[in-house]
């Protein structure tokens, strides 16, 4: 199968934030809209009312918030509030570049029906609640923070750390709201399920066949005949691909150095990801970004 098709079928858990600020406001309001994105916040001060779908939530401080794709949503702070927050994509979509945090007002999105990310219990069947409750809400609160920190800094290396901060705050969600534990029972129906996104997410790291196998609950030699029959490449060309991919969309949409995308991207070095790059794609990493610009 080939891997397009799969990351299709399957969307990669790869956070992308939209946009995050610290925002320190007097009593406000935001009309009714329609989102495209994620949105989640937390209120560090004061007292919150968010309706979503017509159903009428009240925060206080210490408290999360998260608004999934396609809710409707009125946003007012009822005093003085501090409440950082992200918009953000959970899953991989490659034309997210397009996408943006609908404006106050804007119900009708029909014309962007290709940039709606999936919601959460559609992708993985875990009912995600508005209010939040986590496991270690101050850790949680403390990464949000520090999210909203490195993203206002508007520099490429601080804005991917807060991309993987955001990937952990994901992640503590879904941890917490996995009572039944949906994603073990589907990894025993399907062992290669969580393939994408474990991927997606470790994308840096190095992944050896034995920690993959026993992930899946297969010896290495039986894991890597199956995998290699569901993807028609083996897990290691596959990962391949994945990084290959990623580098190509850091190269063209970011000012990363080679070197940084090379160690982002889980190359052992700049030697490595270019003579590897150009391989793939028959371009050194320079040529490919030059094309991009031109």
């Amino acid at each position: 199968m080939d891997i397009r098709e799969v990351q299709r079928s399957s969307p990669p858990f790869v956070p992308y934030i939209r946009n995050s600020e610290y925002a320190i406001r007097r009593p406000w309001d935001y009309p009714e809209r329609r989102l495209l994105d994620y949105l989640l916040i937390y209120i560090q001060e004061g007292i919150c009312q968010i309706t979503v779908d017509r159903r009428v939530y009240r925060f206080e401080a210490g408290q999360f918030c998260l608004v999934q794709p396609g809710s409707l949503v009125v946003l007012e702070g009822l005093t003085d509030t501090i409440t950082p927050y992200a918009h953000l994509d959970v899953f991989y979509n490659p034309e997210r570049e397009r996408s943006f945090a609908t404006r106050p007002g804007q119900l009708d999105l029909s014309a962007y029906q290709e940039l709606m990310q999936p919601d959460l219990e559609q992708v993985y069947g875990v009912h995600i609640p508005v209010r939040l409750t986590v496991g270690n809400p101050k850790k949680f609160s403390e990464t949000i923070i520090r999210l909203t920190e490195l993203w206002q800094q508007h520099n490429p290396l601080m804005q991917l750390k807060a991309h993987l901060l955001a990937s952990e705050l994901m992640i503590a969600v879904l941890e917490a709201y996995d009572r039944e534990n949906s994603f073990s029972m589907r990894s025993a129906k399907d062992p290669f399920g969580w393939i994408v996104s474990y991927f997606s997410v470790h994308l840096n790291e190095p992944l050896s066949i034995q920690d993959m196998a026993g992930r899946a609950n297969l010896s290495p030699s039986r894991f890597s005949a199956l995998f290699k029959q569901r993807y028609g490449v083996s897990p290691h060309q596959y990962l391949l691909e994945m990084r290959i991919t990623h580098s190509r969309e850091l190269l063209q949409s970011s000012l990363l150095t080679q070197e940084e995308i090379a160690s982002y991207c889980g190359f052992a070095n700049i030697h490595h990801f270019s003579k590897t790059f150009k391989k793939r794609t028959g371009f050194s990493p320079g040529q490919w970004r030059d094309q991009g610009r031109g």
